[in-house]
């Protein structure tokens, strides 16, 4: 199969639905470069709760941007999509196809639609607004957004102060408006050039997904994962707050170990917080538009895969 207009595939579900099964499958059929798009696999140490793949597998199947960094640094969703980029550049110069598979989707999404260029929060920004608000009322900063940004004042009710506040802030911090703030974002997505196969991998029974959670983490306990956060608190550089620490399992894990949860709260609550996360990730793909949806027990997969591939080098 020829990859020389350079497709790109993205393999995408929430937690425990299959990917790296159906991942590896495709990387025994074609000529991929495997891509992780997972927050927590670019941590080192971090292996049993993240579900990593083992060294053997690693070794017979590589994965990019797994274990490249310490756990004590933060990494950001425009790190990501600089360095996967970068990867996806150096597959294409191989002639190989790069397959890009996890399901942390706010780096899906920045990758493929570009980052959001909108400033952080002000507080002092935020609250001179508010004082604006309280002396004035809600509808004069509404007008004030009509002034500056019809696009935004149209979308934003004048009794909703969240969304409100937001826009003017965006306005005085960055001297762009949101709706600017968008376009440009809405450009960096066009800007994407690789013709992309958008797959995602799910049961379509939900109970069938909340079983497999549980039996995964059940697994991680029995393979020491427990133990595993045991070391990492060992290693005193690291903190409860940090990114890395905050990951599902690993926050509850720290939060027995601290004497907060007894064990049998701590699965449990590891269980739910998994639980919590599959909801969020099915959140994220039910607002993608050019998804092509597998079933997790379906017995042909890697067949739909490949024909979608085959779609999309036929139309590049």
């Amino acid at each position: 199969m020829s990859c020389g207009n350079g497709p790109v595939i993205c393999l995408m579900g929430p937690t425990a639905s299959g990917k790296t099964a159906l991942a590896l499958e495709l990387a025994d059929a074609l000529p991929v470069d495997l891509i992780s798009v997972d927050s927590a696999l670019v941590y080192r140490g971090m292996d049993i709760g993240t579900a990593k793949p083992d060294a053997a597998m690693l070794a017979r199947y590589p994965h990019q941007l797994v274990d490249i960094l310490e756990p004590t640094v933060a990494y950001s969703a425009a790190e990501f999509v600089s360095d996967a980029r970068a990867a996806i550049r150096a597959s294409h110069a191989a002639g190989r196809i790069p397959l890009l598979v996890g399901g942390t989707m706010l780096y899906f999404k920045a990758l493929l639609e570009g980052m959001a260029t909108m400033p952080s929060a002000n507080p002092e920004v935020r609250a001179a607004l508010q004082a604006q608000a309280a002396e004035q009322g809600w509808d004069a900063l509404h007008a004030q957004l009509q002034a500056i940004d019809p696009q935004s004042a149209a979308r934003i009710h004048p009794n909703d102060p969240q969304r409100l506040l937001r826009a003017l802030e965006v306005w005085q911090v960055s001297g762009k408006t949101m709706s600017e703030h968008r376009a440009e974002q809405a450009q960096a997505g066009a800007a994407w050039p690789y013709p992309t196969v958008q797959l995602a991998i799910a049961p379509q029974d939900r109970a069938v997904l909340h079983q497999r959670i549980a039996q995964r983490f059940a697994q991680m306990l029995e393979q020491g994962f427990v133990d595993e956060v045991i070391a990492l608190r060992a290693r005193g550089d690291l903190l409860p707050s940090m990114p890395s620490m905050r990951a599902v399992g690993y926050r509850q894990a720290w939060d027995y170990l601290d004497g907060a949860l007894d064990y049998a709260g701590f699965r449990e609550k590891g269980i739910i917080a998994t639980r919590q996360l599959a909801k969020r990730q099915f959140t994220w793909l039910r607002s993608w538009s050019e998804l092509t949806w597998l079933d997790s027990l379906g017995q042909n997969n890697l067949t739909h895969a490949l024909k979608c591939l085959e779609k999309a080098q036929t139309l590049a």
